[in-house]
């Protein structure tokens, strides 16, 4: 009986201090999972600042709204390369849209075969992007043909020796379908009684790390078989787009932009030569496949590329091919 005469009194105590909340405009807060917004009598909740109902109208468009970009961003990431950062900042000269390339070949060489070497360079503003193994030595396999080109056009203009029509057409043929045999012809004519003549020049072109390697061949050093960097390429590049003579710098672009099917993938494919061109160099050695290409894309070649792909036995060439090709799209198709 003393607790019923308890309960009793509760309940009537709870309903008098209802009807006073009411009378006041008041009421209490409503329980843990309870609408917010309005209690089950209808009656508003009141909090530090109440919104009207224009403004919780606002308010759940705005939420749905970020709801759904959200929904939407997270389903593109999946598919697409990632977006920059709202609060992206140029860094080290590059724009927002750059570092978003970077980051994105970034993560897909994560999902590759092999170790990659990349330098990229904006020769407006000066930046560039050099990933890790952007000093590390790779066979150069073809891409040492067109240091080659440079040098016979070097000795050329300087007299040093007389290039005759059948050696022009033997080096378009190295450097439009990087024909072995016409790289062959060229090394043994006019690499010199100490067979230096070419190696000598090479460190003026940027190849500073360029190494020969022996032991492959009787006739040392031999273009088939040296080691250079990324870093070398991107130097050789910029060597001949800035210091060639006119004449010989328009020769080589244009080589390079008209290179035959086979020859294009790697920086190439950047934007199928609309504007890019490269030399690239293949080669299955001792440690595996090797994939390279060192270009150009861009209004007036405003971007170089570098890249050295050794697949360490992970892969072959098709694997090579298709990530030197990604890699240049990824960072420059569009620009």
């Amino acid at each position: 009986m003393r607790g019923w005469s308890v309960l009793r009194l509760s309940a009537v105590l709870g309903s008098a201090l209802s009807l006073l909340l009411i009378t006041t405009g008041c009421t209490a807060a409503p329980e843990p999972g309870a609408d917010a917004a309005a209690t089950s009598s209808g009656i508003p909740t009141p909090t530090a600042a109440t919104p009207s109902s224009a403004q919780r109208s606002t308010a759940s468009s705005t939420a749905t709204a970020s709801s759904t970009a959200a929904s939407s961003s997270a389903t593109a990431s999946s598919t697409a390369t990632p977006a920059a950062s709202a609060s992206c900042a140029v860094q080290a000269g590059f724009d927002c849209d750059f570092q978003r390339r970077i980051a994105a070949v970034t993560s897909y060489l994560a999902t590759r075969p092999g170790t990659v070497g990349i330098v990229l360079r904006d020769r407006m503003t000066g930046a560039v992007w050099r990933n890790d193994q952007a000093g590390t030595a790779v066979w150069t396999a073809s891409t040492i043909k067109l240091a080659m080109a440079v040098d016979l056009l070097r000795r050329d203009r300087a007299g040093q020796i007389t290039l005759s029509a059948a050696d022009r057409v033997t080096m378009n043929a190295m450097l439009h379908s990087s024909d072995d045999d016409a790289a062959d012809t060229l090394w043994f004519k006019y690499a010199g009684a100490d067979h230096l003549s070419y190696n000598d020049e090479f460190p003026a072109f940027g190849m500073t790390s360029l190494v020969p390697q022996s032991g492959f061949t009787n006739y040392f050093p031999y273009w088939g078989f040296q080691k250079c960097t990324p870093e070398d390429l991107d130097r050789l590049m910029q060597y001949i787009l800035t210091t060639v003579a006119p004449a010989d710098r328009a020769y080589l672009i244009s080589e390079l932009q008209h290179v035959a099917p086979d020859q294009q993938g790697g920086v190439w494919a950047a934007d199928s030569g609309a504007t890019a061109g490269s030399k690239d160099g293949w080669s299955l050695e001792q440690s595996g496949w090797v994939m390279n290409s060192v270009g150009f894309a861009g209004p007036g070649q405003r971007y170089t590329l570098a890249i050295m792909n050794s697949l360490n036995g992970q892969g072959g060439y098709d694997e090579g091919r298709a990530t030197d090709t990604r890699v240049a799209q990824l960072l420059l198709a569009g620009r």
